[in-house]
């Protein structure tokens, strides 16, 4: 029955909404209905790249959308092959398949690991190693690669063919080798998002990569929050010199245009063949463009770079407003790599975002106590000292108010 006391009662109630409703924006600053202007430090969940209303972006949108929005993947649709050229050439990988979101991607990955399972290594059964903390989506497939109770409960029978191990343990990921010998693919996020800002290590991921080569298996990298240049590098995999086998894609490659890729290397580029996966909007022109364009704004801007100075500005300026809570251990951390950053309080904080909110500033609280930042890879230095200003005060507020 419909909550007649909801601004929205007839949407399905499957979010918990701040009281606001945004109205426009541009760059990093946003508008709400009543004309009041937010500082947006979140940007759409890693999604807008360029911020909001890019004049390159909506004026590629604009010429797009008055040419061919949608044919379907009957034809051929040349803007694919612009993009999957440009994720080729930044990615060292040989091909890509283009869906519509992170979930799909990853979805797609989990489905190429299984076929690359039974095709190629002859298992019977193929599993897919996990990680603790993981969230790969919310499809039942990539529900039981997650590692949310909150998430998966009510969802039973979860999809078998998962195993689970910590995060940066290399000598469970052997152990878990040992005892599932039908393993084909490890599956990870290379910095955990919803799971907390949690990087792989690198010393980590290096290790993955000679596991996987000295057992046939693939490395998929899932880089859905953390690529596209979020962390100062294309990829954030890159940090640790390696290449993946298989990298599901989304989020910021369309600046808030859902587009989703799976980009694969020479281990898994020929796994799918016609008939073995598809998609009735993936690849479309108008996403397509929106990706090209996205690119191609941010290697024309140096937005990759851009992203790596202001994140460690960012990253300065929260360790040294958080300096006395870090020392108490109030703060247990500071983490992140670029301008994805997460800041772990020692209990949860789901309260910040009502207060950022009235701050006039746009963040989110995941995994309970860690406040999540994500700008747009636009933010210039003053936003980020502004986004520092806004936010500081109200964990240290927080914190005083818990002391007894």
């Amino acid at each position: 029955m419909a909550d007649t006391a909801s601004p929205m009662p007839h949407v399905m109630p499957t979010y918990g909404r701040l009281p606001v409703a945004l109205a426009r924006g541009d760059g990093s600053r946003v508008w709400d209905v009543n004309g009041h202007e937010y500082l947006d430090a979140l940007s759409g969940i890693a999604v807008n790249t360029l911020g909001h209303a890019h004049p390159r972006l909506v004026a590629a949108l604009q010429d797009q959308v008055a040419k061919l929005i949608h044919t379907s993947n009957y034809y051929q649709i040349p803007l694919q092959e612009e993009l999957a050229a440009r994720l080729v050439r930044l990615s060292g990988l040989n091909n890509v398949f283009f869906c519509n979101s992170g979930l799909e991607a990853n979805e797609g990955a989990l489905k190429l690991a299984r076929k690359y399972g039974h095709d190629v290594l002859g298992f019977d059964t193929p599993q897919t190693l996990v990680f603790e903390g993981a969230f790969h989506g919310r499809s039942l497939a990539t529900l039981s690669a997650t590692a949310n109770p909150k998430v998966q409960a009510g969802f039973a029978p979860l999809v078998p063919g998962f195993v689970r191990v910590a995060l940066n343990d290399l000598a469970a990921v052997e152990a878990a080798f040992a005892a599932h010998p039908q393993i084909s693919a490890i599956f990870l996020e290379t910095i955990q998002g919803e799971g907390g800002i949690n990087p792989a290590r690198v010393e980590f991921l290096q290790g993955l990569r000679k596991l996987c080569d000295a057992r046939n298996v693939l490395l998929m990298l899932d880089e859905v929050q953390c690529g596209i240049g979020r962390t100062g590098k294309w990829f954030a995999h890159q940090w640790a010199g390696i290449q993946p086998d298989v990298m599901p894609l989304a989020k910021g490659l369309g600046s808030g245009v859902p587009v989703g890729a799976i980009v694969c290397g020479p281990r898994a580029a020929g796994v799918l063949q016609a008939g073995n996966h598809g998609t009735t909007f993936g690849g479309n022109p108008l996403a397509m463009r929106a990706g090209v364009t996205t690119i191609d704004v941010m290697e024309q801007d140096g937005l990759v770079a851009h992203a790596a100075a202001m994140g460690e500005r960012l990253m300065n300026l929260l360790r040294e407003g958080l300096a006395a809570d870090l020392a108490t251990g109030r703060v247990r951390e500071i983490r992140g790599q670029g301008l994805m950053i997460g800041i772990e309080l020692d209990r949860p904080c789901g309260v910040l975002l009502q207060r950022a909110l009235e701050a006039h500033l746009l963040i989110s609280v995941t995994a309970d106590r860690v406040v999540r930042l994500l700008p747009a890879l636009v933010v210039s230095a003053a936003e980020v000292d502004e986004i520092a200003a806004r936010l500081l005060p109200l964990i240290r507020a927080f914190l005083q108010e818990h002391l007894a």
